[in-house]
């Protein structure tokens, strides 16, 4: 129980990590990257049903990705 919580915490500060450069996100520290990649993990999954794109975790970490790159756009944009 525990790996897991640890494994997804890894899994989203690299997801948040990744759209942050991708996005020049500007500086953060790696509990920025945690709460964007986890935050663009529910984007991403919410987008991908939406879609109908689903499956293996490869699918699942490319949306995460997707969705913090998204996050990153929209909180650049309102915060103009």
């Amino acid at each position: 129980m525990i790996w897991k919580l640890l494994v997804e915490l890894a899994i989203g500060a690299l997801c948040g990590f990744v759209a942050n450069k991708l996005m020049n996100g500007g500086s953060g520290g790696l509990l920025k990257n945690i709460i964007l990649g986890l935050v663009g993990g529910l984007v991403g999954g919410l987008v991908g049903n939406l879609l109908g794109v689903g499956g293996g975790w490869v699918t699942g970490i490319l949306l995460s990705i997707g969705g913090a790159c998204l996050v990153v756009w929209l909180v650049k944009k309102f915060l103009k």
